[in-house]
């Protein structure tokens, strides 16, 4: 399961050029340490990755919950529900999965810097598309947090029969069938989603955003 040459191609053009033009960036009136100062916390993206069915959207919204009553502004970015709008148009090619974490990497930008926790849940296959993402935001903005769940754990949670029907060929691209994924190599905090409860890992991911002074 080796990287296409149409994203081999992609990475050795490196990024595309805006095709607007005569545009400048305007910088707000509030910034994040002021709206750091209100709030009383800091904002940040917690990046997680996994394979499907691993627990990401699960722990994810389980983390949101756990800040959300701690009286944190916070919002969670789903994989699923962005590609009911944002990202609509696009499939699941390695260059559309591309384009699917830029569009990302750029939305959870800006809430950063609108002063928000925002949790973002995507497989994002690719180490070199979750660097874009991190090289968006300043060092310390980006929290990898891997979902490391084994696929054997992950085919037997899923109930959508996903991986029944990419392992039959009736689902081209599929990450961890015919389609690779990239465990990252140095990820702020590394969690056990096959073996440890839902509580334990939330408390885990807590532990670590203290850790980091956000609250």
């Amino acid at each position: 399961m080796g990287i296409s040459i149409n994203r081999m191609m992609s990475e050795f053009q490196g990024e595309k050029p805006s095709k607007a033009k005569n545009i400048v960036w305007h910088e707000a009136s509030v910034d994040r340490k002021h709206i750091a100062k209100k709030k009383g916390h800091q904002s940040s993206i917690l990046w997680f990755t996994g394979l499907s069915g691993s627990g990401k959207s699960t722990l994810a919204n389980a983390v949101n919950a756990s800040l959300f009553a701690r009286g944190l502004s916070t919002y969670v970015l789903d994989g699923d529900n962005i590609r009911h709008g944002l990202c609509k148009d696009l499939g699941f090619s390695d260059l559309d999965r591309e384009e699917n974490i830029r569009r990302i990497g750029e939305v959870a930008k800006l809430f950063l810097d609108a002063g928000v926790i925002v949790l973002t849940a995507f497989v994002s296959p690719f180490r070199s598309d979750r660097n874009k993402a991190r090289e968006l935001v300043g060092e310390g903005d980006f929290i990898e947090i891997y979902c490391s769940a084994d696929l054997k754990t992950c085919e037997e949670r899923d109930t959508k029969g996903l991986y029944a029907k990419a392992r039959k060929g009736e689902i081209k691209d599929f990450t961890g069938i015919s389609s690779p994924y990239e465990e990252p190599q140095f990820p702020e905090l590394e969690i056990d989603t096959a073996n440890m409860d839902l509580e334990k890992c939330v408390d885990r991911v807590i532990e670590k955003l203290i850790e980091f002074n956000l609250f």
